[in-house]
């Protein structure tokens, strides 16, 4: 599978916006004003000669499922780059998918988490070869933006991002963020708790994908008075042999409850950072929950219920990430905020 790079030569003017997320990467273009990719953040690549062989939705099939000639990359850990040449082809392949040969050299907005560091930072600037500028946004900003909240006002908005490798919490006004904190307590985390839960309840091992359909299917953060019931598949440790068990869904808060507990906690910490005048606002505006990770079952009550605020969960959760980075090129007191390289 080639692997291009089209940005060498410009010819139109485009702005897009990337969230490079753990689980799935999303491009969203601005003159389209619409999301024009969403695709699992997942490389397949040839052990021996390194050729990509699959990328996105056809790669991710393949994880825990390949020969030992083949090796299913996720280039993305806890909502950063870990692997950076896997991540440069991922974006070109998928790039080349959307636009095929036309040839641009575009605006870049990179959604990123709160705390990346400046290696970080420095991978993620050299994960897009050939832009014309490329713009750093963090994705508790964009996700607020995309939420249609205008930050711009001397007031105070708070956001709890929950994406797949991170939870990104902050309170913004006039367009900087004031207050924030970001750990890896998110998606991938929550999947990680039921695979050990089962493990040990059951003497049961489950693969990261089952946990993931159990955990939309199932999952809830507060205890319910008439659980929902899955059948699950998986390998009996005892006999080594394929077995299945019966999972409700209070068995599926018990396994996370700790996790979610840790997303209360942290959103509290970051209140408490608060300058009062900006914590009657949030009293008064709420907080905003976005992020795969907000569509956990009753996760906005508990939140309530822990923190004493009204929460709201955005409009589009899942989408809200890449659809601020490409509403913040219209803010041109914003960019001027952000960190960016130009070629």
């Amino acid at each position: 599978m080639a692997i291009f790079d089209f940005f060498k030569i410009f010819r139109v003017n485009k702005s897009i916006s990337i969230d490079l997320g753990t689980a799935n990467m999303l491009i969203y273009d601005k003159q389209k004003k619409k999301i024009v990719l969403n695709e699992p953040s997942v490389v397949a690549r040839d052990r021996k000669t390194g050729k990509i062989i699959a990328v996105g939705k056809e790669a991710r099939e393949m994880l825990g499922k390949t020969p030992a000639s083949i090796e299913a990359i996720k280039p993305l850990q806890d909502g950063v780059i870990a692997d950076i040449d896997s991540t440069k082809e991922m974006i070109s392949y998928f790039l080349h998918k959307i636009y095929g040969n036309s040839l641009f050299k575009p605006e870049v907005m990179i959604c990123v988490p709160i705390e990346v560091t400046s290696v970080e930072r420095k991978a993620l600037f050299d994960s897009v070869n050939g832009a014309k500028k490329i713009y750093i946004i963090e994705e508790g900003r964009a996700a607020i933006i995309g939420s249609g909240i205008d930050i711009s006002q001397p007031e105070g908005n708070m956001v709890v991002d929950i994406g797949g490798g991170s939870t990104d919490i902050a309170i913004l006004s006039l367009d900087e963020v004031i207050s924030s904190k970001s750990i890896k307590t998110a998606g991938n985390k929550f999947d990680e708790d039921i695979v050990k839960y089962i493990k040990k309840k059951y003497n049961l091992l489950v693969g990261d994908r089952t946990a993931e359909k159990i955990k939309k299917e199932l999952g809830t953060a507060l205890k319910v008075a008439d659980p929902e019931v899955m059948t699950i598949k998986g390998r009996d440790l005892a006999v080594g042999i394929p077995n299945t068990i019966e999972l409700n869904a209070n068995e599926v808060y018990e396994a996370i409850e700790d996790s979610l507990y840790q997303i209360v906690n942290s959103s509290k910490e970051v209140l408490e950072k608060c300058p009062p005048e900006l914590a009657a606002d949030i009293l008064d505006n709420g907080i905003v929950m976005t992020g795969g990770g907000s569509l956990i079952r009753n996760f906005v009550e508990l939140m309530e219920n822990e923190i004493g605020i009204k929460v709201y969960l955005a409009e589009n959760p899942l989408d809200s990430v890449v659809i601020g980075g490409g509403k913040a090129f219209d803010n041109k007191k914003l960019l001027k905020t952000l960190q960016m390289r130009e070629s």
